[in-house]
């Protein structure tokens, strides 16, 4: 799945934030924190695993989760191509009405 289907789901996004805000959190401590089963957290962890947007590491019987930073680097990086994509129509858009209107003046 990718970052932003796995990011598509409300519960999986304030997954992302608490564990963002915290550093590190278990999945039980991520689980407490919601009312729906730990089974259910345990799925969209998995999501977010294979998205590569959290990393997990087994210390013992607990799982510790942490958000990948360069997964949201990534994200980050093509979101700033598109906005400068879109940056570059409307300045074609802004050139084209500016001439429109100039042109209606004379």
């Amino acid at each position: 799945m990718d970052t932003f289907s796995a990011l598509a789901d409300p519960n999986r996004r304030r997954i992302i934030e608490l564990i963002a805000s915290s550093g590190r959190l278990t999945a039980t401590d991520i689980s407490d924190k919601f009312k729906i089963s730990a089974p259910a957290i345990s799925q969209h962890l998995k999501v977010l695993r294979e998205a590569k947007l959290v990393d997990m590491e087994k210390k013992a019987q607990q799982r510790i989760y942490t958000i990948n930073k360069s997964s949201l680097d990534d994200m980050e990086g093509w979101i700033q191509q598109m906005k400068k994509v879109l940056e570059e129509r409307y300045n074609r858009l802004d050139t084209l009405l500016e001439k429109m209107t100039k042109g209606g003046e004379k």
